[in-house]
């Protein structure tokens, strides 16, 4: 059996670190389906929405996800709004998405369970 993609470590990501191939990535997104994949001024990125029932809670929200970027050195853009956060994973380093990506979406919405 493969290890979730949540106990999974990250790696240090570089500039020329490499970038998951178009094959890869169905099978990651199968294990975080909720999450989606855009294109950003051509580049890949995994994009949630998580909705709360006030802003306060999702302000919460984001200062665990923060606790989560900052440990694995690793940080998404986060959109804070009233009853909702938006959270973007890809690698700005090597301009796109890289494995840490899945493994950071996996972890953020176990902050949600």
């Amino acid at each position: 059996m493969t290890t979730p993609l949540k106990d999974q470590a990250c790696e240090v990501c570089r500039l020329d670190a490499p970038l998951l191939c178009d094959d890869q990535l169905p099978v990651l997104l199968e294990q975080i389906p909720t999450w989606q994949m855009v294109e950003v001024d051509g580049i890949k990125r995994l994009t949630k929405v998580f909705k709360f029932k006030n802003y306060k809670q999702a302000l919460a929200f984001t200062n665990q996800v923060s606790d989560i970027a900052e440990s694995a050195g690793h940080h998404p853009a986060i959109l804070l709004e009233w009853g909702k956060a938006t959270v973007s994973w890809w690698s700005h380093e090597a301009g796109g998405l890289h494995k840490n990506d899945f493994i950071l979406a996996a972890r953020t919405d176990e902050l949600v369970k």
